[in-house]
C-alpha cells in the first residue's frame, strides 16, 4: 500500500512538480492550497506532511505546532518547505522533523522523504535499513 504524503503549500506550481515527483516514486499525494484541511483531518490521517511555511491566509509554523501537540497527529512526520534564510531555525522553533529550503533540489526532496517514509523494506532488510 501507498503511503500518503500532504503536501501544504500555496504555490500551485510547487505542489504541481512535488507531487509529480513524489507519484513518480510510488507515493500517494493530497494537495492542500491554505492548510484548511489540517484541523479537520479525515480518519485516513496521512504518513507525512509537507508543509510551507509561509502560506497566505495562515501560518506554517502555527500548523506544525498544532499538528505536534496534537495526540492524534504527533506522530506524524512534518517537513516544513521554506525560501526563508533561517529555514532551519523555523523548523526547530515550530517542532518540524526536518526542512528543506525553497528552491529545492529532487534529489534531496526524495531523500529527506524517504528518511521518513522508507519505500520497499522488506521485513529480511529491516535490520540493515536501521543500521
Amino acid at each position: 500500500m501507498a503511503k500518503k504524503i500532504l503536501i501544504v503549500d500555496d504555490d500551485e506550481s510547487i505542489t504541481e512538480v512535488i507531487q509529480i515527483v513524489l507519484e513518480g516514486e510510488g507515493y500517494e499525494i493530497e494537495v492542500s492550497l491554505d492548510g484548511g484541511c489540517i484541523p479537520d483531518f479525515p480518519s485516513n490521517l496521512p504518513d507525512l506532511i509537507l508543509l510551507d511555511i509561509l502560506l497566505q491566509h495562515k501560518d506554517g509554523r502555527k500548523i506544525c505546532r498544532q499538528l505536534k501537540s496534537d495526540p492524534k497527529t504527533s506522530h506524524i512526520p512534518v517537513i516544513v518547505l521554506s525560501a526563508h534564510s533561517n529555514t532551519s531555525q523555523l523548523a526547530d522553533d515550530c517542532g518540524a522533523d526536518d526542512f528543506i529550503e525553497k528552491p529545492f533540489d529532487v534529489d534531496v526532496l526524495i531523500s529527506t522523504v524517504e528518511k521518513y517514509l522508507p519505500q520497499n523494506i522488506e521485513p529480511s532488510n529491516l535490520k540493515e535499513a536501521l543500521g
